[in-house]
């Protein structure tokens, strides 16, 4: 019990910290945030109101002392209001955070667990069967992990988009104007999502193949392992035994990624141009979209918060030895 305290407490000052952080940003940044977003609505027409509110926003202008400005902010984020986005019309930002959000959640999330399932399989199988031909497999998988994924990306929109017509090169679905939600309208979100999917397992499982069976080798010398074998136990159970206790390394790996899915699979995004909350926050970023900013920042850091906070429970669940006082 003691753990988890702990660890809920180390969190909760690193989420003080991410929104102390997130409010400081625009107003440390060189120049005055309000002007630069006037000076990209050139030829439009801006309410006095307008101006008031991103003044007070982003503490321009305004009368109020630093501290109440802080405690403002405060009460906005526990609200989830951020402001609006000047890059998209004034829209609310977690309107626009919304939008986004489901397109990186289901192509990024599903193609993350995907190559942790398959890698994590394949890892385990290749140290089973190390002296076989699978060991032939670690050049290439070598390769793919050290490939970045734009360059995989890249490759893919080429042969498999270009070349060979397969699937389509960019986007998340053709131009509907009014999208249905049906076969029709499925299957085009599945033929775009293939390409920028692969590019994520394939380049993602690499990593967790090489991981899960340097771990398991080490595993597969201890004496527990080398006494199940000795006894005569099937393999499966001899295998179930290593991989459960060797995949403990990877269950940390796995849960950043999954916090990192919120921010999405950036350049990937860029390259298929798809619309998720990568290309949402490269597009913040040349808008000087701050409020914009602001949430999709707040967003990722409290997803790997969230995430790592459940990886430590799954280790004290998983591990005795992390429930043993010191």
């Amino acid at each position: 019990m003691r753990v988890i305290v702990r660890r809920l407490g180390f969190y909760l000052v690193t989420a003080i910290v991410a929104v102390s952080l997130d409010f400081m940003i625009p107003r440390l940044i060189p120049g005055n945030p309000v002007d630069a977003i006037l000076s990209k609505m050139r030829g439009q027409t801006i309410s006095t109101a307008t101006i008031n509110a991103l003044d007070e926003q982003f503490g321009v202008n305004t009368k109020a002392s630093l501290w109440a400005q802080y405690t403002q902010y405060w009460d906005n984020v526990l609200h989830a209001n951020f402001g609006v986005s000047v890059g998209n019309g004034f829209e609310p930002v977690t309107s626009v955070i919304r939008a986004a959000a489901p397109w990186t959640l289901g192509l990024v999330g599903v193609a993350t667990v995907m190559s942790f399932v398959f890698g994590t399989l394949i890892g385990a199988l290749v140290a089973w069967r190390r002296g076989t031909w699978l060991d032939s497999l670690l050049p290439a998988v070598t390769f793919f992990q050290a490939a970045p994924y734009f360059f995989l990306a890249f490759l893919a929109v080429d042969l498999f988009a270009i070349k060979l017509g397969w699937f389509p090169a960019e986007n998340a679905y053709q131009n509907l104007d009014f999208p249905a939600f049906n076969w029709t309208y499925i299957s085009d979100v599945l033929d775009h999502a293939v390409l920028p999917a692969l590019t994520i397992v394939v380049a993602s499982a690499a990593g967790w193949i090489v991981g899960m069976r340097n771990v398991m080798l080490t595993t597969m010398d201890e004496d527990y392992v080398l006494i199940a074998a000795a006894k005569g136990l099937q393999k499966r159970r001899v295998i179930w035994y290593a991989a459960r206790n060797a995949i403990l390394p990877n269950i940390a790996g796995f849960a950043l990624a999954i916090g990192f899915i919120v921010s999405g699979a950036l350049l990937t995004e860029i390259v298929f141009s798809y619309p998720g909350l990568g290309l949402l926050l490269v597009t913040a970023v040349g808008n000087d979209d701050y409020g914009l900013l602001q949430g999709i920042f707040l967003l990722i850091t409290f997803a790997v918060l969230l995430a790592n906070l459940i990886a430590d429970f799954a280790y004290v669940f998983l591990d005795p030895r992390t429930r043993q006082e010191a």
